[in-house]
C-alpha cells in the first residue's frame, strides 16, 4: 500500500490543532485524526511560555493519535506572528546546456541566488516565492521549465522571520517529541485549503482572523504578491467586551462567540442578554446591539489596517474576486457584511473542503484552514510524508525476548505460520481484531 500520511501542526494564539490525514493511491484524501487543545503559551503568534506550549502541543497530538491508533513522529507546522515580513529581491541566472532548455534545477539555482540577500542577523529566510519570470527580455508569469532561453530573471517574494522565534517553536516541537518538517507561513498554508485557482488568478485577498494575530495574503495571477501580518484578532475583541462590559474574560469571549455581531445593522433579534453577577451581585442585562456596538468599532480599526496593507501592496484594484475570509474570527455573524461595507469588495466565508472521508465533517471550518492547508502544502510539495506509525509496524522492529530466533534457537516449524501473505491480508485481520477489540465497549 503506497498511501502517503501528512500530519500538520496548528500553534495559534488561543487553540493548538494537530491534523493526520492519509491521501491514498486514488488521490482520496482522508482524515484519520484531529486534536485541538486550549493554547497556553502562545503571544501574538510567537511562544511566550515554552513550558505551556509543550503541554498544549502534547494535547492536541495524544487526541489526535488516539483516532487513528497510531504514533506521530514529525509534523509540518505554521508559523505567524508580528515579526514575519516580505519583500521583493530579483535573481538572474545563464542556461548554459547545449539546446538552452530550462530545467527544475534552473529554478533552484534562481532561488539559491535570491537566499544571497543581505538580512540582519536576528532574521532567517522562511520562503522563497517565485512570482514571476523574464526569459530573454520576455516575460512568463507562470512555470518556465521546458521553454528554451539564454538568460533567465525571476522575480521573487520573499518572507523572513526572527531567528528566535522560529527557534523557540522547533524547540516547543521537539520537546513534544515530534521532529519538524518544514515551518511553513500561515496565511501561505490557508491558502491552499480555502482559495480556488480562478480566484488566485483574477485576484483575491485572504484574510485569516485568529486569536492573536490576522494574517493577510494577497494573489493576482495564481502568485502571491504579497504577505502581512496584522497584530490585531479575536482576543482583542474580547478584551474590549470584557472592559467596555466590566466582566470575566469567559463570559466576554462566550458573549462574543455565541452572541456578537460584527456590525450593529446586522442585528436582526435585540433580545436581552443576562450575564451572571460576580461575587453575589445581580446578574448584568445587555442587548446584542449594545453588544455590537463595542465589536464593530475594534474589526473596523483591523479593516482600515487591511486596506493600507492592499495598497501598499500595489494590487487594490486587481481584487475582482474580493477578499476571502477564514478563521475562527471570520465566524462573526456580519462578518463579510462589515468587510464589503468598509473595503467596498466582495467578501465570503472561506471554507476548506478538500477531504473525501474519515473525520472530513469535522474540518470544514474556518477555524482549521490553517491546518488543512499545511496538509495541502506538504501532499503538493512532497514534504513530511510517512510521518506516523501504526502499532503493527513497531512491533515488527521489536523482538519479544521469548523468541526464539532472538536466543539463537531453530524456531519450530508450524505450516500455518509458514503460509505466505505476499498482500498483508494477515496483518490487517490482524490490526482489525485489535481495533474491534480496542472500541467494542465503546459502542
Amino acid at each position: 500500500m503506497n498511501n502517503s500520511i501528512i500530519v500538520a501542526l496548528d500553534i495559534g494564539t488561543t487553540k493548538v490543532c494537530a491534523l493526520v490525514v492519509e491521501s491514498d493511491q486514488n488521490g482520496r484524501l482522508n482524515v484519520l485524526g484531529i486534536g485541538t487543545s486550549k493554547s497556553g503559551g502562545m503571544s501574538r503568534g510567537v511562544v511566550a511560555n515554552i513550558d505551556r506550549t509543550v503541554k498544549s502541543i502534547q494535547e492536541a497530538i495524544q487526541i489526535a493519535e488516539s483516532k487513528p491508533g497510531t504514533k506521530i513522529k514529525s509534523a509540518i507546522v505554521g508559523i505567524a506572528g508580528e515579526h514575519i515580513d516580505s519583500f521583493k529581491t530579483n535573481s538572474i541566472i545563464t542556461i548554459s546546456n547545449p539546446d538552452h532548455e530550462i530545467t527544475e534545477s534552473d529554478i533552484d539555482r534562481l532561488i539559491e541566488d535570491a537566499k544571497r540577500v543581505h538580512l540582519s542577523r536576528d532574521r532567517e529566510i522562511i520562503h522563497i516565492i517565485p512570482q514571476e519570470f523574464i526569459i530573454d527580455g520576455q516575460t512568463v508569469t507562470h512555470d518556465p521549465i521546458g521553454m528554451a532561453g539564454v538568460r533567465v530573471e525571476a522575480s521573487m517574494h520573499v518572507v523572513t522571520g526572527l531567528v528566535t522565534a522560529a527557534q523557540n517553536i522547533h524547540k516547543c516541537v521537539e520537546r513534544a517529541g515530534l521532529k519538524v518538517d518544514e515551518l511553513v507561513l500561515q496565511p501561505l498554508a490557508s491558502s491552499y485549503s480555502v482559495l480556488t485557482e480562478d480566484e488566485k488568478e483574477v485576484g483575491v485577498a485572504l484574510l485569516d482572523i485568529g486569536g492573536g494575530t490576522t494574517d493577510l495574503a494577497v494573489f493576482e495571477d495564481r502568485t502571491i504578491r504579497h504577505t502581512a501580518v496584522i497584530p490585531i484578532a479575536g482576543d482583542h475583541i474580547t478584551t474590549d467586551i470584557r472592559k467596555g462590559l466590566g466582566i470575566l474574560p469567559e463570559q466576554a469571549e462566550d458573549l462574543k462567540v455565541n452572541h456578537g455581531y460584527a456590525m450593529v445593522s446586522e442585528v436582526v433579534d435585540d433580545e436581552p442578554i443576562l450575564i451572571p453577577g460576580i461575587g453575589g451581585r445581580k446578574p448584568i442585562e445587555i442587548n446584542k446591539k449594545l453588544l455590537a456596538q463595542i465589536i464593530q468599532p475594534r474589526i473596523e480599526e483591523l479593516l482600515d489596517i487591511v486596506a493600507m496593507e492592499v495598497k501598499r501592496s500595489g494590487y487594490s484594484r486587481h481584487l475582482s474576486a474580493g477578499i476571502v475570509l477564514t478563521g475562527g474570527g471570520a465566524l462573526l455573524k456580519g462578518m463579510p457584511e462589515l468587510v464589503e461595507y468598509v473595503l467596498g469588495v466582495p467578501a465570503k466565508i472561506g471554507i476548506p473542503q478538500t477531504f473525501d472521508g474519515g473525520f472530513a465533517r469535522e474540518v470544514e471550518n474556518p477555524m482549521y484552514a490553517t491546518a488543512v492547508g499545511l496538509v495541502q502544502y506538504g501532499l503538493k510539495r512532497g514534504v513530511g510524508k510517512s510521518t506516523i506509525e501504526f502499532p503493527e509496524q513497531v512491533h515488527e522492529r521489536e523482538e519479544p525476548a521469548d523468541n526464539p530466533s532472538a536466543k539463537g534457537e531453530k524456531p519450530e516449524k508450524n505450516p500455518a505460520s509458514q503460509k505466505k501473505d505476499p498482500f498483508g491480508i494477515g496483518k490487517g485481520v490482524q490490526f482489525l481484531k485489535k481495533f474491534i477489540n480496542k472500541n467494542i465497549d465503546n459502542v
